[in-house]
């Protein structure tokens, strides 16, 4: 059974966001954020050394465009050849995998923590984590926001500025709030 809001965050269960442990995570992740925008491009190469050493798995040639922003770093899973654009946000409380030759353009945001409906447990700072994937060769249009739990197939398509609810299937076109399936 977890004890730790961590361990509690890593097994899909309710937890205290303002946990202290959790607090010096985020701020490890906000230092490598900041040391990867502020290096020049040949000092950083595609991705400065603290974001890269942070993250959970990421391909040697993933390239990440400053500014950038995660929660923890330590969910996150790139695969070979994925391009984020500059902006991108990823709120990793809970796993986020990123297929090969997947592209996300500027702005786009991917949640994984959902807050309690309830006022009362909202108020203590209660969220769970549910995770966020992402297939191969996929393409997320500038400024798509994508929501805790959601799973987008290989080949499909997120158009700009879509607000992704469900799954994607794979080699769909998505659009809209919320996005459905393009005809």
């Amino acid at each position: 059974m977890p004890s730790s809001a961590f361990e509690k965050m890593m097994a899909g269960e309710w937890y205290s966001c303002l946990d202290p442990e959790l607090s010096v995570m985020r701020k490890r992740a906000l230092e490598a954020s900041h040391e990867h925008s502020v290096l020049y491009p040949d000092e950083r190469g595609n991705i400065g050394p603290k974001l890269r050493e942070l993250f959970a798995c990421c391909a040697d040639d993933v390239r990440i465009e400053a500014r950038f922003h995660c929660a923890y770093g330590v969910n996150i899973h790139l695969g070979r050849d994925v391009f984020l654009n500059v902006g991108c946000v990823i709120l990793d409380t809970a796993p986020v995998h990123i297929g090969d030759h997947s592209m996300l353009g500027p702005n786009v945001q991917i949640y994984c923590a959902d807050h309690h409906r309830d006022p009362e447990l909202r108020k203590q700072h209660l969220e769970i984590a549910r995770p966020v994937t992402i297939g191969e060769n996929v393409w997320i249009g500038g400024g798509a926001i994508i929501l805790p739990g959601v799973t987008i197939g290989d080949a499909a398509i997120v158009g700009a500025g879509s607000v992704v609810t469900r799954d994607v299937p794979a080699g769909a076109t998505v659009v809209g709030n919320p996005a459905r399936v393009r005809a």
